[in-house]
């Protein structure tokens, strides 16, 4: 392979290439405003097409401004984003207007090439052999040498790089039969006899090489029709977004304008049955909204103020003010798009193995094809020589590893599109890999299984402190800690209208909970451990906690100035996708545990409630990934799902990690997969996903094999002796182009699957 000419296509376009990653080197910062849009008014410039970048499909590393082919396989370049208007393909253009002509040519050449097949007096046989070859040679030319015209040029191309593939081997049929047959129609005398066929002709294989160039022609078409439908999973996410919004100005009134010049903080209306325009909160009114595009979940959801909503989500039957957090590229759609993209072009490893066999399987096959030449014309029956050819270039056709190579690529551009529009995101086709090959799911209780809005439930208050006096206290100091069961206690106490008090020298003890001094009085709040530390008695409160921890509540006592004040119950309700999922998984033979900082009790409570094999409790954070790692050691394939900001390390030590996005950020990096709304369901989603993808590329690359591993040695002829059995070199085309396009019809066939 020519390094040079490879790195030249490298660095050539790096700069412009390498923008879109989110970060952008100070060289590419220019490149970054020219090609996708100056970031300060976030308005994308007009893209001329041939700006746009263009790669394969099979190799993400070529890379280069506007179309063209990829010297490594050969195959059409594509745009590196999906655009939502057609951009017209210039390839498929250009090859649609090859095929008509070639086919026009070909087939009156067809017919006089057969005609000696037509009973009666032979059409050929009624003039002379100058005429008969002189007309296929002048039907044939403008097919092969100008129809062929891009296969020859990357069959040279794949030579001159050393990267012979499916080009090299469809130059060398037709090339051979062609120019076998020129040779003939100038040279007859130097034919002997025996090769002759009746009225001493000598046979030619004009059609033979038109109708081949014809029928690559054809499986070039349909390929390049159906490889444009794999992005149209991005295609309709784009399509989702509306083209303007209602902004809202300082005097009160409206004023319409397009979706590009929203700016952040941007107030905006939207009214009944309009999509929300951008990432935004709620500040005023409330309505139902239709998020299934996102998420893949049918039902409404409930939005009030304060609520975030999502830009091309649908509005329900209320109108409501919005306030623009995220715009531009920032949106969360449009994260999803690029994710998409991204993972569209990353490489699976199940990929390698197609690599290493085509890399092999194109000299192998000219070897094959010379060895088959050689028998053929050495102890082949008479004419030999013709059987030599035409079973050569059989050989050459028909092992073209074209559907080899699109196997994989296909499926994972069509899987990773479906799972977008079900809310799954895929960050790379390895993690689609790996999830099918799970044996143990490591799941977070908060957020995952539960709800993850802690309600509180009860409060027992001892040595005569009132409720309120409880409830105050606990307030107050949970008013300043980050804790997720202080939202409980702020929320009951604003329902009650209990006032929150200053607090002073305020502590946070890992692991234990809170200490701080409000009006003079020391507070505790927090575990066990922590009244134990401080040298509290708890003993009769122990006994009630263990009671309520059994029932699946998260407890917290409270002292004031030493002495036990009482204990406040909180309950985090489980979500009702949970039980469903868990059975999903066991009939999957896929093992679940629980991760949670809660105590054994209430990890048990829950547990047993939604069906689950082992748990982990009283789990910190940073623990979670030796718990991922033991586990490996076992020699388990480990899946963890988290919420992605304090479950980093563990998503990251896991074999795939799963980010259960709250519909906020989805490029979180430690994670393979990214669920738009977080459930257990969603990991189902994602593991029939990966499994219906994984099932389908191994039917592509079985049919892509099984295909070559029949089609080499009958092209070659090694039923003849026994059965009689020869194939044509055009039918080897036709069986060859076939090949390349029932694997991409079987690869979107993936879209109708259920998830």
């Amino acid at each position: 392979m020519d390094h040079s000419k490879h790195n030249h296509h490298h660095s050539h376009h790096h700069s412009h290439g390498e923008a879109k990653k989110t970060t952008a080197t100070p060289e590419d910062a220019h490149s970054c405003c020219s090609v996708h849009g100056n970031k300060k008014g976030n308005k994308p410039l007009p893209i001329a097409n041939k700006e746009l970048i263009y790669t394969c499909p099979m190799h993400p590393e070529i890379r280069q401004k506007g179309p063209g082919s990829c010297p490594i396989c050969g195959m059409a370049l594509e745009p590196e984003e999906v655009q939502l208007e057609e951009v017209e393909n210039p390839e498929l253009k250009d090859f649609t207007r090859r095929l008509w002509v070639s086919a026009g040519l070909s087939i009156p050449l067809l017919l006089l090439a057969m005609s000696d097949l037509i009973p009666g007096q032979p059409v050929q046989h009624s003039m002379p052999f100058w005429v008969y070859a002189g007309l296929q040679l002048i039907l044939a030319s403008p097919v092969v040498l100008w129809g062929g015209f891009p296969f020859f040029q990357r069959g040279w191309e794949s030579i001159k790089n050393k990267n012979l593939n499916m080009f090299t081997l469809i130059a060398l049929g037709t090339g051979v039969a062609y120019g076998y047959s020129v040779f003939a129609t100038f040279f007859p005398s130097l034919f002997p006899e025996d090769l002759k066929v009746h009225a001493g002709f000598v046979p030619l294989y004009f059609e033979a090489a038109a109708v081949i160039t014809a029928l690559v022609l054809v499986g070039q078409v349909l390929e390049l029709r159906a490889r444009s439908q794999t992005g149209n999973a991005i295609k309709a996410l784009l399509g989702l977004v509306p083209k303007t919004a209602k902004k809202v100005l300082d005097n009160g009134l409206e004023e319409e304008i397009s979706i590009e010049d929203i700016q952040l903080g941007d107030l905006l209306r939207v009214r009944p049955g309009e999509k929300v325009p951008v990432d935004g909160e709620v500040i005023e009114g409330k309505s139902s909204l239709d998020e299934s595009m996102i998420t893949g979940e049918p039902i409404p959801v409930e939005k009030e103020v304060g609520s975030p909503v999502t830009g091309a989500t649908i509005n329900g039957t209320g109108t409501f003010l919005m306030k623009a957090t995220r715009v531009g590229s920032d949106t969360l759609l449009s994260q999803i798009v690029k994710m998409v993209s991204q993972a569209q072009r990353s490489r699976a490893p199940i990929q390698k193995l197609a690599d290493t066999v085509s890399s092999y399987f194109v000299p192998a096959v000219v070897l094959i094809a010379i060895a088959t030449a050689i028998v053929w014309s050495i102890w082949g029956p008479e004419p030999a020589f013709t059987y030599a050819i035409l079973n050569s270039v059989a050989v050459l056709i028909i092992a073209c590893p074209c559907a080899l190579g699109l196997a994989t690529p296909m499926s994972i551009m069509v899987g990773t599109g479906k799972g977008a529009t079900n809310g799954v995101l895929i960050k790379n086709a390895e993690a689609l890999e790996v999830l099918e090959k799970i044996d143990t799911l490591v799941v977070d209780k908060t957020g995952t299984l539960t709800v993850g809005i802690p309600k509180l439930s009860k409060i027992y208050t001892k040595n005569n402190f009132s409720e309120d006096q409880v409830l105050s206290f606990s307030a107050s100091i949970e008013s300043v800690s980050e804790h997720p069961l202080a939202r409980a206690i702020l929320e009951e106490a604003k329902e009650r209208q209990v006032s929150l008090k200053q607090v002073e020298d305020f502590d946070s003890i890992t692991g234990m909970g809170l200490f701080g001094r409000i009006d003079g009085h020391d507070i505790l709040v927090g575990n066990k451990k922590l009244l134990e530390k401080h040298g509290v008695d708890a003993t009769e409160a122990i006994k009630e906690a263990e009671e309520l921890q059994k029932t699946g509540n998260g407890v917290m006592f409270i002292s004031i100035d030493g002495v036990l004040a009482g204990t406040l119950a909180v309950s985090d309700p489980i979500k009702e996708t949970t039980k469903d999922a868990i059975s999903y998984f066991h009939e999957k033979g896929i093992q679940v545990i629980m991760l949670t900082g809660d105590n054994k009790h209430t990890a048990k409570a829950i547990a047993d409630k939604i069906g689950i094999d082992k748990f982990e409790a009283d789990v910190l954070p940073d623990r979670k990934s030796e718990v991922i790692k033991s586990l490996q050691n076992e020699g388990r394939r480990v899946a963890m799902a988290g919420d992605g900001i304090n479950d980093a390390p563990a998503l990251a030590q896991s074999n795939v990690g799963i980010a259960m996005g709250t519909g906020t950020d989805v490029a979180i990096e430690s994670a393979g997969v990214t669920l738009v709304k977080g459930d257990l369901m969603g990991i189902v989603k994602a593991h029939k996903l990966s499994q219906q993808t994984m099932k389908n590329i191994r039917q592509n690359l079985f049919f892509a094999f099984f295909y070559n591993a029949l089609g080499v040695p009958l092209a070659a002829g090694l039923l003849y002796p026994f059965m009689g059995l020869l194939l044509s070199p055009m039918f080897a085309s036709l069986a060859m182009s076939l090949s390349s396009v029932s694997v991409i019809g079987n690869a979107l066939r993936l879209r109708s699957g259920k998830l």
